[in-house]
């Protein structure tokens, strides 16, 4: 273990959906200062999602400048990102051949179905059939020199000035193309899907010093990744079996820690989690799962963007207090499909109960008690998955601000919630890997224990779980089509 250094702070470099944060976390884990750089997807056609590879290394590069150059010296640099999206570049030029596929893209649906035919089962939200395409697009043949990589992969490259061709054992294991047991690539599948071992990053720690960024001041070392959902689980300090968090942005996501031992399911559990590795360290896995919801702060987007119902996000919180309950309406979010326990992509956004005397106060925190519905059906489904009891539920993302929500969470799941100090936790999971392999923390359980949660709620009633979940089976098998597809 190596000993704590006193003072001293990391960069942490955050890649979204919509942009690059650069953050940087002192010792005492508070953020000093962030720069924020938009680079937003586009959608050529339905399904279709993209990003510009060299816009976004561009912008890489400018905030972590800039944030080093506010801040001084660093003692490590961590890396956080959006997960399975896929970037294939010249191993020479270090240009991208091809468009970035974001991971919501679905252009490969139907190559997942032909495939799963074949008994391959791949989602086409994994890296996997992104990069087939990709090398077929750009090397049919299998002759060129290129790198594959997932946004932390491509984020290494470009800070170390084409030194680092990594990924690490989080971000791997999204991609479809690793082993059971998550150590490294499955040859036999990359044979399957002509995908040349050459183009594959090495896999590897969450945490450890890999090399320098020699592309910023200082060249501090790249000292810790993680995919932005097991960054988040790390900061906030989800550390030990049974322990949780979910993040509630535009969609949601539950993370829990299971430990050492894999999950016995390969793909999905009976209740509808995935296994994933939630970090690693000296070559060490420790396991998770995660659940899925397809549509949270969308729903309330809809509310405000489409419905205009109300004129911001943060408006819903007083409306929805203002009544006492839903007066009997019942809200279920899946306007994109469900997602855990029932993956059902045909299923549709559903209203019940509504009468003469319903209000748009009453519709409003219908909406807000649908979601928080939604995170009481991960919590379960994850406890019944893993086989372990989570006794507290830590929360992050933008509704995690939103007071109704996050008391109706508590009551819809009986437990307490406990509300991030953070709003985006991944920067600290990623600071904390960081500051963990350079020595600014003797571990990942000293580092989380300095940040306490802003506040934490307790159950207060006990809604009708058994009326909601009446109103999600209504909403199932909307579009029939769609709900016969099973990835």
């Amino acid at each position: 273990m190596t000993p704590a250094k006193s003072g001293g702070q990391v960069l942490v470099v955050d890649v979204g959906t919509s942009g690059v944060r650069a953050t940087v976390v002192g010792e005492d884990a508070r953020i000093g200062l962030v720069e924020y750089e938009e680079v937003l997807p586009s959608s050529p056609a339905q399904g279709f999602v993209e990003f510009d590879a060299s816009k976004m290394a561009s912008a890489v590069l400018t905030v972590a400048r800039a944030a080093l150059d506010r801040s001084g010296p660093v003692e490590g640099v961590g890396i956080a990102n959006q997960r399975a999206s896929t970037i294939l570049w010249d191993r020479i030029s270090g240009e991208p051949v091809g468009p970035g596929i974001g991971w919501q893209d679905l252009r490969t649906a139907g190559m997942c179905l032909m495939l799963r035919d074949e008994g391959i089962r791949l989602a086409p939200n994994q890296s996997a059939t992104k990069l087939v395409m990709l090398l077929d697009l750009a090397d049919p043949d299998r002759s060129r020199d290129l790198c594959f990589g997932t946004v932390d992969t491509w984020v290494a490259w470009v800070l170390s000035g084409g030194q680092l061709h990594v990924t690490d054992h989080t971000n791997a294991g999204v991609t479809g193309l690793v082993t059971h047991d998550g150590r490294g690539f499955d040859t036999q599948r990359c044979e399957q899907l002509r995908i040349p071992l050459s183009v594959l990053p090495q896999i590897v720690d969450s945490t450890g010093v890999l090399g320098p960024a020699s592309a910023l001041e200082g060249a501090p070392p790249i000292a810790g990744i993680a995919g932005d959902q097991q960054a988040s689980l790390v900061g906030q300090g989800c550390l030990e079996p049974g322990q949780a968090k979910a993040t509630f942005g535009t969609g949601g996501m539950l993370d829990c820690c299971v430990g050492p031992d894999r999950p016995s399911f390969a793909e999905r559990g009976s209740s509808g989690c995935f296994p994933i590795i939630a970090w690693s360290a000296g070559g060490s896995l420790t396991w998770g799962l995660e659940g899925v919801m397809l549509s949270a702060g969308s729903c309330v987007e809809w509310l405000r963007d489409d419905l205009g119902v109300v004129s911001t996000a943060a408006e819903t919180d007083e409306i929805a207090a203002s009544v006492d309950d839903s007066a009997g309406v019942y809200f279920v979010p899946a306007l994109l499909g469900l997602g855990t326990p029932v993956w059902d992509f045909g299923a549709r956004g559903t209203v019940l109960g509504l009468t003469r005397g319903s209000t748009r106060a009453h519709l409003v925190r219908a909406v807000l008690e649908g979601i928080a519905h939604r995170g009481a059906d991960l919590l379960e489904a994850a406890e019944l998955d893993a086989g372990l009891s989570v006794g507290a539920l830590a929360i992050d993302g933008g509704m995690s601000q939103n007071a109704t929500f996050v008391q109706a969470l508590a009551d819809a799941t009986g437990r307490r919630i406990d509300v991030s100090a953070v709003t985006e936790a991944t920067a600290m999971g990623a600071a904390y890997l960081a500051g963990v392999a350079t020595g600014m923390w003797p571990d990942l359980a000293t580092a989380s224990a300095q940040v306490k949660p802003a506040r934490s709620v307790e159950p207060r009633r006990h809604p009708n779980r058994e009326r909601w979940l009446d109103a999600r089976a209504r909403s199932e098998r909307t579009v029939p089509e769609l709900s016969s597809l099973d990835f």
